[in-house]
């Protein structure tokens, strides 16, 4: 069990390499018309997703507040990256990890987890999919002591997290290059990458637009319910989560999932940005809202992930361009970085100090 001299000196590390990521400007034409949008590259986080970001913040709190202690059980639901995030943080840390998991997301997200020493336990439709994966994490937290749940669809550290690292880091990146954003756009998973940069954002610029995304396929945040299937893994998971609040949000942007695999495959072939599905759609809510506020308009989202989470996927298949797709209306130029902030880094030092008691 590491010491707290040890433990310190881990989270100092892991922090490094997690967050203060590159954001992208990706110039592009639609529909004829020179366009850019700006992405931030949260593939580039040590695990590949941006969930790394909520992983290490609620862990930092929740050791802070005392309610997670060394050689304590981490126990989660994931679809995929937040199982990823904390099995490898949480193994870092000298935690046991393990992650409940719908028994659909794919083979290698559950090996993934499970390379970093984690145990995965699949629940099945039956089983009753995403609650009732999290029905089973709160019977294991009642029969076995030193379990700690992150419950990262109601934690408001999960939220938190983005308004302290990702929304601020938007904001002074584009501000180094003179920019400032008119809307942010974001796929909804448990809602904490939304809430929190909006919350950030919106301290900056009351005016500024934050809409959600999620599947056309299954509009589980326009119906409050879930209804039909799609193939984005890492949003619309069955509920709205209890920290989104959409009284908070502008409207709901619905994107096709067949549409999101077309893009992100675009995204890779024409200027080599291996991303996952959900940035794909990412991409193209951006596009959308920026062609309703007009071409100059700065739009920003986040890619979320890497495309090595969906091998065995419909990503590395043939897919179909229907009727109404936008993907085929853009055409991807070129990318420009807007490098990492100074100010982000400088911050670090003072941050860690209370990572532990």
């Amino acid at each position: 069990m590491p010491s707290e001299t040890e433990l310190l000196s881990r989270f100092a590390a892991l922090a490094r390499v997690i967050g203060n990521t590159p954001m992208l400007a990706i110039d592009f034409f639609f529909r004829s018309r020179p366009r850019t949008v700006y992405a931030k590259c949260e593939h580039l986080n040590l695990t590949g997703s941006i969930k790394d970001r909520m992983a290490l913040h609620i862990l930092r709190t929740a050791y802070v507040s005392g309610r997670l202690t060394p050689g304590d059980k981490i126990v989660e639901v994931t679809s995929g990256n937040t199982g990823i995030s904390f099995a490898a943080i949480g193994t870092a840390l000298g935690h046991p990890v393990t992650i409940f998991m719908p028994d659909w997301m794919s083979t290698e997200r559950k090996q993934l987890i499970q390379s970093y020493g984690a145990r995965v336990v699949s629940v099945s439709r039956e089983e009753g999919g995403f609650i009732g994966a999290i029905r089973k994490t709160e019977e294991m937290a009642s029969d076995e002591s030193n379990v700690f749940l992150p419950r990262q669809f109601s934690n408001c550290a999960n939220v938190e997290a983005h308004e302290l690292t990702t929304g601020r880091e938007i904001w002074l990146q584009l501000g180094n290059s003179d920019l400032v954003p008119d809307a942010f756009v974001a796929g909804v998973g448990t809602g904490g990458t939304v809430m929190g940069v909006g919350r950030f954002l919106r301290t900056a610029r009351k005016d500024i637009r934050i809409h959600p995304v999620e599947p056309a396929e299954s509009p589980t945040l326009s119906t409050g319910c879930k209804i039909g299937h799609h193939r984005i893994q890492g949003i619309s998971d069955e509920f709205i989560p209890p920290i989104l609040d959409l009284c908070q949000l502008d409207s709901v942007i619905s994107i096709s999932d067949g549409d999101s695999i077309v893009m992100a495959k675009t995204l890779a072939r024409e200027i080599g940005l291996g991303v996952g599905i959900s940035s794909g759609c990412n991409f193209l809510a951006a596009t959308q809202i920026q062609n309703d506020l007009g071409g100059d308009a700065i739009v920003v989202t986040v890619f979320p992930d890497d495309n090595k989470k969906y091998l065995t996927t419909d990503l590395l298949r043939d897919e179909p361009v229907r009727d109404g797709f936008l993907s085929p209306q853009i055409k991807l130029t070129a990318i420009r970085v807007l490098p990492r902030v100074c100010q982000m880094c400088d911050a670090l030092p003072t941050a860690l100090r209370s990572y532990v008691s």
